[in-house]
């Protein structure tokens, strides 16, 4: 099945497509379990920031490096934590929670985090978007759990063979299982947490996620919302109303200057 386009045009529009129309049997409420990604452009494939490392026309031309950029963040990276890692896992988390270019692709569980991400700061004439993904429908087809994972669960689930870390996962891409799944970071520091922050894992590199998931037949998973172009303003005043915003987000000097640069300009 092909990736469902829905158009929403407000805030209000957003939650409505998002809240399961009937309760949860067990749990009698009414909370949606998909995570979320905002792009600036519907137009875009869902990219890592690997994927666009060398560029995008076409990407995924520096994706043999990985290894080796992973390596040398652990290298350098290692006075500037404040608790040691508990592994290379747990490094690779904080490399691209950083800024580092990784495989992992950013979600959140919160579609308005995901909407804030669509709307702010870009200059660019476009439709926005917010992906949802149905991670669980994910897991079902990869035979993995259905509970999110944690780096400690990794190695149980994949390391059968021999110790499952990046090092041997980046050696083995296109050798191995192929899978996508859905892992949850430790909380390593306030925006993490402030942003309700996941990831995906894939183990392709070398196409965008969306297409991966087409190839395995799991297109119906993901959801593209999409923002009209003249519709972004109304939808980022409203976000600003519920105080989705960069000072809330981003829980520092930092990102207090961002909301006042932003609203200000």
């Amino acid at each position: 099945m092909s990736i469902t386009e829905i158009v929403v045009t407000n805030l209000s529009e957003l939650i409505a497509q998002v809240t399961p129309t009937e309760p949860d049997p067990t749990t009698r409420r009414r909370r949606d379990s998909g995570i979320y990604r905002g792009g600036a452009d519907a137009t875009w494939p869902l990219l890592t920031s690997l994927d666009t490392l060398g560029g995008v026309a076409p990407p995924h031309t520096k994706a043999d490096l990985e290894e080796y950029i992973l390596r040398n963040f652990i290298r350098y990276s290692r006075p500037y934590f404040r608790n040691p890692p508990v592994n290379d896992w747990e490094i690779l988390v904080a490399a691209q929670h950083h800024g580092l270019p990784t495989r992992l692709l950013d979600w959140t569980y919160s579609p308005l985090v995901a909407a804030h991400f669509a709307t702010a700061g870009h200059r660019h004439e476009a439709d926005r978007v917010v992906w949802r993904l149905d991670w669980k429908a994910v897991h079902r087809h990869f035979e993995l759990p259905g509970l999110a994972l944690l780096i400690q669960d990794l190695d149980g689930i994949f390391g059968k063979e021999r110790p499952f870390s990046p090092s041997s996962f980046f050696g083995a891409s296109g050798q191995g299982r192929e899978f996508a799944c859905m892992l949850e970071p430790p909380s390593l520091d306030a925006r993490i947490v402030a942003q309700s922050a996941t990831f995906t894992l894939c183990s392709d590199k070398r196409q965008p996620f969306d297409r991966f998931l087409e190839g395995h037949d799991l297109g119906s998973a993901l959801t593209k919302f999409v923002i009209p172009m003249h519709d972004a303003a109304g939808f980022r005043d409203q976000l600003d109303l519920v105080s989705v915003d960069e000072r809330r987000l981003f829980p520092d000097l930092d990102g207090v200057a961002a909301h006042l640069r932003r609203y200000y300009s």
